[in-house]
C-alpha cells in the first residue's frame, strides 16, 4: 500500500445528540487505512453527500428504516453517505482502473476500502457531482415511477428548498406541469426558489396555515403533491387535491427534524372518506429501493434537461460536522456537499 495514504481520517459519531444535532456530538479520528480485501477499490474520496437523515439515525433509539441507506449509529460509529472518489488502487479484472472515479456509499471520509461491486463507474472527464450525490434522481424517479406528472397538472412540492424539493419542481415543469407551488421556512429561499428554481408561488411555514395559503396559491386545487414533510402539509394537500390526484411520499421532516428529539412517528389526521370519493392515490416510495435500475436513465435525462442543481457546497472533512448541524437547521439550500 502507498505509504502516502497508510492512515485516513473518519467522521464519527461521538456521543448520541441532546435534542438537534450539534458538530460537537461528532468527532474526526485519524486511523490506519483497512487492508484492502481481493475485491476492494482504494478511493480517495472527492465529495461526499451530508443527509439530514444523519440526525435520525443518530438518536439513541434508532433502527434500521426501509429507505434510509445506511445503519443506526451507535457512539465510536463512523458515519456514511453518498461519496465520488478517485481509484487509487484496485484488483486486476475489478473492471476499474486507477485515476477513474466512482461513486459509493462511505462518504464522510478521505478515504475509503469499498468493495467493487458497492461501486459504480463515473468515467474520467469532468462530472457533475450532485447529479450523482443529489436527490435530482429521487425526485425523478418519483415522478416518472412512483406517480406520474401529467401535462397540464398542477404540482406541490413541500420543502421545496431541500435536496429533492429544489430539484422536483424543476423536474415537474419539465414533465408538463402547467403549475408548480413549494412551501419552505424563510422568504429569503422563496425568493431564490421562484427566481432560480421556477417556482411559480411559495408557502411559507411561518404565515399562517398552510391550508389557507395552498387554497390561495392553488385555487383550482393540487394534481400531484410530492412531499418531504407530512403533517400540517399533507393534511392541506389532501384537503385542496383534486380528483385523480396522486400523491407520491418520500420523507417525512416533522419526524426526523422533531425539535424533542428524530422519530420515525410522523402521525397526520386524513379524511379517507375524501380520499376515495377523489379517487386520490397515496404512494410512499424510495428510489433507491424500487427503481435502482433506473438510475442511468436519470444521468442521460439529466444531460439534455438543464437543469440547474442547487448545492450548498462546504469545503475540507473538518467543516463537515458544521454543514449537518447547518441543514437539520434548515439553513442550507439544495444538495449539502462536502468538497475535499
Amino acid at each position: 500500500m502507498n505509504r502516502a495514504i497508510e492512515r485516513c481520517r473518519t467522521v464519527r459519531l461521538l456521543t448520541y445528540p441532546d435534542g438537534m444535532i450539534q458538530p460537537d456530538d461528532l468527532t474526526i479520528a485519524e486511523t490506519g487505512l483497512p487492508g484492502p480485501g481481493p475485491n476492494d477499490l482504494i478511493i480517495r474520496n472527492r465529495w461526499f453527500r451530508v443527509s439530514i437523515s444523519t440526525r435520525l439515525m443518530a438518536s439513541p433509539d434508532a433502527q434500521a428504516v426501509e429507505g434510509i441507506p445506511f445503519p443506526a449509529l451507535r457512539p465510536g460509529d463512523a458515519l456514511a453517505d453518498g461519496a465520488i472518489g478517485e481509484v487509487v488502487a484496485c484488483p486486476p479484472g475489478s473492471g476499474f482502473e486507477v485515476g477513474a472515479f466512482v461513486s459509493h456509499p462511505l462518504g464522510w471520509r478521505d478515504y475509503a476500502v469499498v468493495d467493487a461491486g458497492h461501486c459504480v463507474a463515473v468515467g474520467r472527464g469532468p462530472i457533475e457531482p450532485a447529479a450523482y450525490l443529489g436527490h435530482g434522481w429521487t425526485a425523478y424517479a418519483a415522478l416518472t415511477r412512483g406517480i406520474q406528472v401529467r401535462p397540464g397538472d398542477t404540482v406541490f412540492v413541500s420543502s421545496g428548498a431541500g435536496a429533492i424539493g429544489s430539484m422536483a419542481g424543476q423536474i415537474a415543469r419539465k414533465l408538463g406541469a402547467a403549475r408548480v407551488i413549494g412551501s419552505t421556512g424563510s422568504a429569503d429561499k422563496a425568493d431564490w426558489m421562484k427566481a432560480d428554481l421556477g417556482y411559480d408561488a411559495v408557502i411559507l411555514r411561518n404565515r399562517g396555515p398552510i391550508a389557507d395559503q395552498l387554497k390561495a396559491a392553488a385555487p383550482a386545487g393540487v394534481d400531484v403533491f410530492v412531499d418531504m414533510v407530512g403533517g400540517e402539509h399533507l393534511a392541506a394537500a389532501a384537503a385542496a387535491a383534486r380528483e385523480g390526484a396522486r400523491f407520491v411520499l418520500l420523507g417525512a421532516l416533522t419526524a426526523e427534524l422533531n425539535v424533542a428529539g428524530a422519530s420515525i412517528a410522523a402521525p397526520v389526521e386524513l379524511d379517507s372518506f375524501q380520499l376515495i370519493l377523489r379517487d386520490m392515490t397515496l404512494r410512499g416510495y424510495s428510489a433507491d429501493r424500487d427503481s435502482a435500475e433506473g438510475f442511468p436513465e436519470w444521468i442521460a435525462w439529466q444531460r439534455e434537461a438543464g437543469l440547474h442543481f442547487a448545492c450548498s457546497k462546504v469545503q475540507g472533512l473538518e467543516r463537515a460536522p458544521q454543514a449537518l448541524h447547518d441543514a437539520c437547521e434548515g439553513r442550507l439550500r439544495g444538495l449539502v456537499m462536502v468538497e475535499l
